[in-house]
């Protein structure tokens, strides 16, 4: 009988609470074995066939994947758990009836859309800058907004990365700044914080309001709801297909 393979981090991903590039990363670690014997990044395999580990554990079939979006408020860590006991946006949604992890990341100051699942494959063209998901933050600064928006319309150098804003538009001002709303797609590691610091800008508040399709909408500060069908399938019809 003749069974589907699959590359081994692209089981790992599908099946954990991690990327595919944080599979890649346990398999070069040596921490993934197949049959007992160390895993190769592309080797392909069967779950349910081969016996899977990783670090010692047996890897199962996960269960029915969960999408659901989080208006994270501030003071949460985008992060499973925390080492120096901070409060985690684990602690919102641990009544979705199933683990789900953060797909991307809003930092401790920073409010608004997160999504969240158990489908690595899913949080992974989420998160990955290569994917060019375009996410759209209001951000409320101090300075000279018309200067600013001007200068971020121009490729920036961010950690040796030329990052462009796929647009900036001024949506008020004040004597002593106002707010923007700022379209993305790389997604890198505090890129509105850092564009805004390099253009002269002092960072507010920052509060992400979409991702892709998806737009944050009236959902309450503090809450979560599961995505729609429809929703989901903005992303890529292959994800319900695999529930």
């Amino acid at each position: 009988m003749q069974y589907k393979m699959e590359r081994i981090q692209k089981i790992i991903a599908a099946n954990s609470e991690c990327s595919r590039r944080e599979a890649e990363k346990k398999i070069t670690d040596g921490r993934v074995c197949i049959n007992g014997t160390p895993a190769t990044i592309g080797q392909s395999a069967k779950l349910g066939i081969d016996i899977i580990t990783v670090d010692g554990a047996p890897l199962t079939a996960v269960g029915k994947r969960v999408y659901l979006m989080l208006n994270k408020p501030c003071g949460y860590l985008s992060a499973v758990k925390d080492k120096r006991g901070r409060k985690t946006v684990m602690e919102l949604v641990k009544d979705a009836g199933e683990f789900v992890f953060p797909a991307g990341r809003l930092d401790l100051n920073s409010e608004g859309l997160l999504l969240f699942t158990n489908d690595g494959e899913f949080a992974n063209k989420i998160m990955h800058p290569s994917f060019n998901i375009h996410k759209t933050y209001e951000v409320t600064v101090t300075g000279n907004v018309d200067e600013a928006a001007a200068l971020m319309r121009n490729p920036l150098e961010i950690d040796g990365y030329n990052v462009t804003a796929e647009s900036v538009n001024i949506k008020r001002k004040t004597v002593n700044g106002g707010s923007l709303t700022i379209t993305i797609a790389e997604g890198r590691n505090r890129q509105i914080r850092k564009m805004c610091g390099l253009c002269g800008l002092k960072v507010d508040a920052l509060k992400r309001i979409s991702i892709g399709n998806l737009e944050l909408g009236r959902l309450k500060n503090g809450h979560w709801r599961y995505l729609t069908d429809k929703e989901v399938l903005s992303f890529g019809e292959g994800y319900l297909k695999r529930n």
